[in-house]
């Protein structure tokens, strides 16, 4: 199957182009948010081609995997064909809703040919998607390999733009949690954080994800300070290190993280708590990094994921 998508969310698509499928992105000047084309940071097999924009009408495409709404606008101007109509279409809903939570319409709310595929049991709890039918195909990680090593005694945290999302992210907890533990960010855009957070960024920014996983298994314990996010795959990765997470109780975090794979809680104290006794105690990490390693592979394992998928773009195309 000819598949076209854009590359949006670069973990999960990573995940998705390990399909045994052809793979197509668009690409548009300077690389922009509506064509990006192949990865640069992220390995992609090499089936995933790039191509221009204004050449997709050249294309034989099976099947349009849209992830943001304009895309079906994107899609048929660029295709000449309507997503849903012309050209079966999915839509992948990676992120919570906004605003009035328990009232958020979903974008495709009052469409039924185009299915919405959530990526947690939250989003589709969450979202209220009319007469579009919905599923859900929980995340599959490419496995990095059980990496941890826990050398330095520091928390790492993985967040992209924590100046912009302070609330989201909680990027607004990080002092009360560096005054327990030293933390160590990772991402995009981290160096934009104000040096009185106490912890450290500058050489952490946009590291090609396999520096940067190698850098995080080094640290002791992974923190997820997200207080609304669909489930950062960032997390996964950290349990598939091999690190001992410490987690906010909200959203899918309680679902992802068992007993015995760390801590999870709604209470501050008992995270700061629990970083403290991670960073202390190496064997008490270790143990419970394994745990999660063990708990990731089990439910995130790459081949349940492209399974599902195949299941249901069988179904679709």
């Amino acid at each position: 199957m000819r598949i076209l998508l854009w590359h949006v969310h670069g973990s999960w698509t990573t995940a998705f182009v390990q399909g045994d499928h052809d793979y197509l992105v668009p690409l548009v000047p300077g690389r922009g948010p509506d064509g990006r084309g192949r990865a640069r940071t992220f390995p992609w097999p090499e089936p995933v081609r790039e191509v221009a924009w204004d050449r997709l009408r050249e294309e034989e495409v099976d099947l349009v995997v849209l992830q943001r709404p304009h895309e079906l606008d994107l899609a048929e101007q660029w295709l000449g064909r309507r997503p849903g109509r012309d050209v079966p279409a999915v839509y992948v809903e990676h992120n919570t809703p906004v605003g009035d939570v328990p009232r958020t319409r979903h974008p495709l709310a009052g469409r039924s040919d185009v299915p919405v595929v959530h990526v947690t049991h939250f989003n589709d709890l969450f979202w209220d998607c009319g007469l579009a039918p919905t599923h859900v195909i929980e995340h599959g990680v490419v496995d990095p390999g059980h990496l941890y090593t826990g050398e330095v005694p520091h928390a790492g945290v993985v967040v992209n733009e924590p100046v912009r999302r302070e609330r989201v992210a909680g990027t607004d907890l990080l002092p009360v949690f560096a005054a327990a533990v030293p933390l160590d960010v990772f991402g995009m855009k981290v160096t934009g954080l104000p040096e009185a957070l106490g912890v450290s960024t500058g050489t952490f920014e946009d590291l090609p994800q396999r520096a940067m996983h190698a850098e995080l298994a080094r640290r002791r314990v992974y923190l997820h300070p997200y207080r609304w996010t669909s489930l950062g795959l960032s997390l996964i990765e950290a349990m598939l290190l091999g690190m001992p997470v410490v987690a906010l109780a909200t959203t899918e975090a309680v679902e992802a993280v068992p007993a015995g794979a760390g801590v999870i809680s709604t209470r501050v104290a008992t995270l700061t708590a629990a970083l403290e006794s991670f960073a202390t105690d190496p064997a008490l990490a270790g143990r419970t990094g394994e745990a999660a390693r063990t708990a990731a592979l089990a439910r995130y394992g790459l081949a349940r994921f492209l399974a599902d998928w195949d299941l249901l773009l069988g179904k679709t195309a």
